[in-house]
């Protein structure tokens, strides 16, 4: 219960602060994470964060003293184990592992497959072959007074294996002042994210400045044809919002959509929803963008799955948004605002040679793409790069990129270059040369160019640390171990309540990317930890879903659409809101569907 009133007192903070005091987000989520710190109790500091580090997939048999887990523990003579007598306290070294054993030596059967998460489910395998055994000595007295069990479902006091360094780590920083740990939560979030904000903003930057953001949206036109407008669209922005924010992306391809309105003399609805459709899903799934590069920090998913997942359930909500265009636009016709219609009859053939005049200097389509396209592959490239260990310290390790053998040379540069720091700071230096080739500014000019990405990453980069900050003092209050311990818990139910989360967060201050960070304070430690039982991908697209619904006016976004494209703020709450509801919806759909068919 006292969990629950913290975590009630850190959301009322930031939406209340946000919509009631108009304070910024930084400061709402500064002022909410110092709250929450202050009212945690040390002893429930480290008792979430012991848990958080135990090992979770393990099956222990106190009689014989063997511990099974469903992989190797790396490390293992460093393990201890504690236990949990389920008082809500911190949790007691009992013992340490000692040896590692056969796995024939357990003396049950060995659990399946199909078992729950606790019981080491094996994910999409059923043979045995990564299960690991271990024996244990207590080391501390009258422990089996305790009648400890392994179920960690159960009243009774059970056992949980972790690092010697995670047990102490926890006591320590329970022990540390609320600032304190405030602070270092604070500049850790920095420190990680602040690289990879500043190179995505001067990508963007240098994408509109060089001409080649533009050339993208119309070499895509050119590609699908006047007819097929919309398709163009809808791709050209899921595209451009990887890097650029899509505020940004939506006031670069407007002006297009009203240009072909006035050349076609219909379908201005269909043009505009198509900007959003594809723009706003990519802004919230898909890295480097501030959401969810947040995400992959908090919930520990590599960045080429994010990617990659990002962009399956982008596509597949951006289609189902893209079909309510196709309806919308049958049942309503969009009237251009007055400052778009053509004052003269070659009015609308001159604005169109002027686009061509300036696509003159641009940069080749595959040029253009480059900077988006090359942090893509490097980060996917480093995700397949092995490296395999000798058991002899004086052997070489065996590379290989995709299960192909490559020399250790090749092996290492690729690691080093996939960094994911490194990856998008080479695609900002490309993406910086490829300004400077094309348009051959002056050095003052250069300069701006720089001073203004920069200037515009570092709000974000507050914000972001902010809600990261915000986050981990949540995580703290042990919310993990409450929302494992409620009844019919399931992995789906798991990535539903995430996205009910968001939701409610995001309909009720309007950031979206407030709400992911939320969201991610709330089930990070769950998720990270392994307790939930769900991959910590589902989670995260989960929560960039839920980022989506429920847009109107308190959102910047929804303003900037219905300005920029002459709505009403009831035809955007008819239209626009309801679009991306149905995508976020479709989104969930579509990682439930994985959460039960890709366990």
């Amino acid at each position: 219960m006292f969990t629950l009133l913290i975590l009630a007192t850190g959301l009322l903070i930031v939406v209340g602060g946000i919509l009631a005091f108009r304070l910024d987000a930084f400061v709402a989520l500064i002022l909410a994470g110092i709250t929450v710190a202050v009212l945690t109790p040390s002893s429930l500091i480290t008792r979430s964060m012991q848990l958080e580090s135990a090992v979770i997939k393990v099956t222990i048999d106190s009689g014989s003293q063997l511990i099974l887990a469903a992989k190797p523990i790396k490390k293992w003579q460093s393990y201890i184990v504690a236990i949990d007598r389920k008082d809500g306290n911190v949790l007691t070294a009992i013992g340490r592992l000692t040896e590692i054993r056969p796995v024939s030596d357990w003396p049950q059967e060995l659990p399946s497959a199909q078992t729950s998460p606790a019981e080491l489910k094996q994910e999409n395998s059923t043979d045995k072959a990564h299960l690991a055994c271990y024996r244990y000595e207590i080391d501390a007295p009258n422990v089996e007074s305790d009648k400890p069990s392994s179920n960690p479902a159960s009243d009774v006091a059970r056992i949980v294996v972790l690092s010697k360094t995670a047990f102490d780590s926890a006591k320590s920083d329970g022990a540390k002042t609320f600032m304190s740990r405030f602070t270092t939560a604070l500049g850790l979030y920095c420190g990680s994210l602040a690289i990879l904000i500043v190179c995505a903003s001067i990508i963007g930057r240098c994408l509109l400045d060089s001409g080649a953001a533009d050339r993208i949206v119309r070499s895509a036109l050119a590609a699908v044809g006047e007819k097929n407008a919309p398709v163009a669209f809808v791709i050209s922005g899921f595209t451009l919002s990887i890097p650029v924010f899509f505020d940004t992306v939506f006031l670069l391809m407007v002006p297009l959509a009203k240009a072909l309105r006035l050349r076609t003399g219909h379908r201005y609805l269909l043009y505009v929803l198509a900007i959003v459709a594809g723009g706003t899903m990519a802004h919230s799934l898909v890295p480097p963008t501030p959401g969810p590069l947040f995400i992959v920090e908090a919930f520990g998913v590599s960045m080429s799955s994010m990617i990659v997942g990002g962009t399956i359930v982008g596509l597949i909500s951006a289609s189902v948004g893209m079909l309510f265009a196709f309806w919308a636009n049958r049942r309503y016709e969009l009237a251009l605002p007055d400052d778009s219609q053509p004052t003269s009859a070659d009015s609308t053939s001159a604005s169109i040679a002027a686009f061509a005049e300036n696509n003159t200097s641009s940069p080749s389509l595959w040029v253009s793409l480059i900077p988006v396209l090359l942090p893509v592959l490097l980060i996917t490239l480093g995700g397949l790069t092995k490296e395999a260990v000798p058991e002899d310290p004086a052997g070489k390790s065996d590379w290989s990129v995709a299960g192909i053998s490559v020399s250790e040379s090749v092996g290492s540069f690729l690691t080093v270059v996939s960094e994911k720091n490194m990856a998008l700071l080479l695609s900002a230096i490309f993406a910086v040369g490829m300004y400077v080739h094309c348009r051959r500014p002056s050095k003052d000019a250069l300069a701006s160019t720089m001073q203004k990405s920069v200037a515009s990453a570092g709000p974000i980069i507050l914000v972001t640390a902010a809600g990261g900050a915000f986050g981990r003092m949540m995580r703290q209050t042990s919310v993990a171990e409450l929302l494992q311990d409620l009844p019919g818990t399931s992995p789906v139910a798991i990535v539903v309540a995430a996205f009910l989360v968001t939701v409610a967060v995001r309909t009720a201050q309007g950031s979206a990317t407030v709400a992911m960070m939320t969201a991610a304070g709330i089930f990070g430690g769950l998720v990270s930890s392994g307790a939930a039982g769900v991959d910590p991908l589902y989670v995260a697209l989960a929560v960039g879903c839920g980022s989506k619904p429920i847009a109107w006016m308190n959102d910047s976004g929804f303003l900037t659409i219905t300005r920029m494209s002459g709505m009403t703020e009831r035809e955007g709450l008819r239209f626009v809101t309801t679009m991306m509801a149905l995508e976020g919806v479709a989104g969930l759909l579509a990682v439930v569907a994985g959460v039960v068919l890709f366990p």
